[in-house]
């Protein structure tokens, strides 16, 4: 159990069953390691040879890594609406176990009213995202909510990229403390996708976040991997993505949904 953190209520595993991504693999372990790097040193006083020491020993495990690591870029997957809401990305910067700076955030999938699932969480951000003394940084805050509607939108295979999010910051949302997170899709127009979602510590809203997104045809989608691929200092496409997107841009008069489908994270 990680630190801060009660056990998920039961309802976490009721629909979708355990995440599969979130086992002690050699990369989740060597995230939860670095992480636990962070807190240390963002958040806790310690002595300059002990800083240094351990400097040393980062620096020297990290030019090892680099010399083993294969030219490229490890595949990410693409999510899988069926599947687990945790699973959906597991190298995100806030629900994903491979990612050293992801808190990482709780997630799974409820059904709400009229059977629509719905997306539940639970979140513990701790010194590296503070913000306001005490309080968790806006700016994570958003990003966080943008990945909840998001991935609300994805469990009813029926999602979009992102092309308006409002955050309302009801009140301060406390650091190290246990948040419960709420997100659904509202609606849906044309080519447009609305949701919303909440974060609430002991019942209170502390934020809430609409959100409009955008439905993306195969060929705008294959438009914009290409021209980030070319303005990018290094390789930003996996081969499993560039797959995917060649395949969906060549099924004339369908629209992807960006996240929706795909093939499972790797």
């Amino acid at each position: 159990m990680r630190p801060g953190r009660g056990p998920l209520p039961a309802e976490a595993t009721a629909l979708h069953g355990e995440p599969v991504s979130t086992g002690p693999s050699p990369r989740n372990r060597l995230a939860a390691g670095i992480r636990r790097l962070n807190e240390l040193a963002v958040g806790r006083p310690m002595a300059e040879p002990d800083l240094t020491a351990a400097a040393d020993d980062v620096e020297r495990l990290a030019e090892a890594l680099e010399r083993t690591a294969a030219a490229g870029k490890r595949p990410r997957g693409q999510p899988d609406s069926a599947g687990h809401p945790q699973d959906f990305f597991p190298t995100s910067p806030m629900i994903g176990f491979a990612n050293p700076i992801a808190p990482p955030v709780d997630l799974w999938a409820v059904e709400g009213e009229g059977g629509q699932l719905e997306l539940r969480g639970r979140a513990f951000f701790g010194y590296p995202y503070e913000g306001p003394p005490t309080c968790v940084h806006g700016g994570v805050i958003a990003e966080l909510m943008d990945e909840l509607l998001g991935s609300a939108n994805i469990i009813t295979n029926r999602a979009g990229m992102t092309g308006t999010l409002t955050v309302r910051y009801r009140r301060p949302t406390p650091l190290l403390a246990e948040l419960d997170l709420v997100a659904r899709q509202t609606g849906i127009e044309g080519r447009k996708i609305f949701a919303w979602g909440g974060i609430f510590h002991e019942g209170t809203l502390t934020v809430e976040a609409e959100g409009i997104f955008i439905l993306v045809d195969p060929t705008k989608l294959l438009s914009i991997v290409n021209a980030n691929a070319k303005e990018a200092a290094g390789v930003v496409v996996d081969p499993q993505l560039q797959e995917f997107v060649d395949q969906r841009g060549n099924v004339a008069g369908t629209e992807t949904t960006l996240g929706a489908e795909g093939p499972h994270p790797a």
